[in-house]
């Protein structure tokens, strides 16, 4: 199944896992640290048993403070990549429940994939077009072709595991954070 059809058929728990393991991944973009959306995770699991869970107040209370957390200077001055994951994180619903989630979810994956086409040191011309998410990885490069199989696997193990899937969604989130902590790191290096 293709990442678009992934995400139109994904429950709530996966949209919330989806487009915050999207947003977790380019948390180095934030000079956020790798446990800064740990709480909204551990809400996803919590939710398992309880009606209300992180579709309630716990989750707006969360997310409000991871944006506190990760509030950085304003937009003006910063690069694309960096703009596109604070739009991420500001988009996030106060809800995690409803269409606004599903908006949100689809919204993370086109600025994840942009972000790692942005960052790609294997950039090629086509950096300006957005990533197709309707077919397999062949032809793009590298960071963006891992990103595309990440986002994949995270829809995969929540519709297959459903709330078992959390821990191994997180480990593939955490993965690809790594990635583009490097990748972040050697840019700013060959900034200075």
């Amino acid at each position: 199944m293709s990442l678009v059809e992934l995400i139109a058929r994904a429950d709530a728990r996966g949209l919330a896992a989806s487009g915050l393991a999207c947003l977790d991944r380019c948390v180095p973009l934030l000079d956020g640290d790798d446990e800064a959306l740990r709480p909204l995770w551990a809400l996803l699991a919590d939710d398992a048993d309880d009606a209300r869970g992180a579709a309630g107040r716990d989750w707006a209370e969360g997310l409000a403070q991871v944006r506190d957390k990760l509030a950085g200077p304003d937009a003006g001055g910063e690069d694309e990549a960096v703009v596109l994951a604070r739009r991420m994180l500001e988009a996030a619903p106060a809800a995690c429940t409803g269409p606004a989630l599903r908006t949100w979810a689809d919204a993370c994956s086109v600025a994840s994939l942009r972000i790692h086409r942005l960052l790609d040191p294997v950039g090629d011309a086509a950096r300006e077009a957005d990533v197709p998410r309707d077919g397999g990885t062949e032809g793009l490069p590298p960071l963006v072709a891992a990103e595309l199989r990440r986002q994949t696997g995270v829809l995969e193990l929540l519709a297959d595991r459903g709330v078992a899937g959390l821990r191994p969604a997180l480990e593939v989130s955490t993965e690809g954070r790594r990635v583009l902590r490097a990748v972040v790191s050697r840019r700013a290096r060959g900034r200075a």
